[in-house]
């Protein structure tokens, strides 16, 4: 079986670490709402993947979190005159009802963001000690993509020609728009 490297930009033979097992993470959803279709595709490709491994005879470990806190979670929780966690739930219990509508197999793991908080603190604090991100004034912390050599390593592209503010409003708080 044959991979695309999006660093090499080549597809290359898929040699597992352990023979026989694969590991795939798949980035899961924010649960503040139903997903839709663009939160569906990713869903469904990972699951063809992972299914034709099990077909080749791999034991594949599946992990796909949920982002169960965030500001979208709060500002929902707000609307509905509810909480953080109630909102979550009730959006995981829906996000599985759909995945099973699609037939979609359960993952493995599904780790939840409220029980790695611990490690993101600690991974942030890091990223600030080494000045790879800074606290602002509101408390908010940005990523200092500058320092960061290999920057766009991945998607090949160049610092340079990145669009400040394609994605998130660059506001007037941070350092740099990037």
């Amino acid at each position: 079986m044959k991979i695309y490297n999006t660093q090499t930009r080549k597809k290359e033979d898929f040699i597992p670490i352990k023979p026989n097992e694969a590991k795939i993470y798949s980035c899961g959803p924010t649960v503040y709402n139903y997903i839709h279709i663009g939160n569906a595709r990713p869903i469904c490709v990972f699951d063809a993947l992972r299914r034709y491994l099990e077909y080749r005879g791999f034991n594949v470990i599946f992990v796909q979190n949920f982002t169960d806190i965030d500001d979208k979670i709060i500002k929902k929780a707000n609307e509905e005159n509810s909480d953080y966690l109630t909102v979550s739930k009730k959006y995981i219990k829906e996000y599985t009802k759909d995945a099973q509508g699609l037939n979609i197999k359960e993952a493995t793991i599904h780790p939840l963001a409220t029980d790695n908080i611990d490690e993101m603190i600690s991974i942030i604090e890091t990223l600030i000690k080494k000045e790879y991100a800074y606290i602002t004034e509101n408390g908010d912390v940005y990523f200092r993509s500058k320092k960061f050599e290999s920057y766009g390593k991945l998607s090949h592209q160049v610092f340079e020609d990145l669009e400040a503010g394609a994605r998130v409003s660059t506001g007037d708080i941070k350092e740099d728009p990037m």
